[in-house]
């Protein structure tokens, strides 16, 4: 039995953002399997791909800058932002935590509250992949969906094969990070606290 208390850290607007994002990414990576590889896997039909993925991109963008306005305009965008005074310090506790703490028992060093639910590395990740990488993945992804019209853009950014070499890049940074990002939300007090807490609203805080 935990001896901890639930404390409310994802409001219902998260929440929404949250699952409406996981959906998609889930089907931006089915169909974009399917029209990368298009000759070798038959998950479904190539156009039907290609138009669901078009339509799902829309989404996705649309539910970003949902989620950046309602963070700029409610001001809890500040959980995302790192404390530099001893930014390092606690970085590297959280890298060994992970790397070493975790298997042997060890408390996270990170004690998660209502305004600072995210530890140093999370932040670090969150503001890169929320404010560089998705950004640059949603831009690339709307100039190939035409590319005759956005032709003078593509050529400014180098070319319609590098805008494609990012655009894949990334598809294959964002896959292999919803696996890690579903393995370390089973690193609560349980192994569903934390999705439970995308659900709710509420995590455990130990005392």
């Amino acid at each position: 039995m935990s001896d901890g208390k639930r404390i409310y850290i994802n409001p219902l607007p998260v929440r929404i953002w949250h699952w409406i994002n996981a959906t998609c990414f889930v089907l931006l990576i089915f169909t974009g399997v399917q029209i990368r590889y298009a000759e070798i896997l038959h998950l479904m039909a190539l156009p039907n791909a290609i138009a669901v993925h078009n339509y799902v991109g829309f989404v996705a963008i649309i539910n970003f800058f949902i989620w950046l306005t309602y963070y700029l305009v409610s001001g809890n965008v500040k959980v995302y932002i790192p404390d530099q005074r001893n930014f390092l310090i606690l970085i590297l506790k959280q890298l060994k935590y992970y790397g070493y703490g975790v298997f042997v028992g060890r408390p996270n060093p990170h004690i998660v509250t209502s305004d600072n639910k995210f530890n140093p590395l999370q932040q670090l990740v969150y503001l890169t992949i929320m404010f560089v990488l998705l950004p640059a993945q949603m831009m690339s992804g709307l100039f190939l969906w035409q590319i005759k019209k956005y032709e003078e853009y593509i050529n400014l950014l180098g070319g319609i094969k590098l805008l494609d070499t990012i655009h894949v890049l990334l598809f294959f940074f964002f896959t292999s990070y919803l696996f890690i990002h579903c393995y370390v939300s089973t690193l609560g007090h349980t192994p569903l606290e934390r999705f439970k807490s995308m659900f709710t609203g509420y995590a455990e805080q130990c005392d």
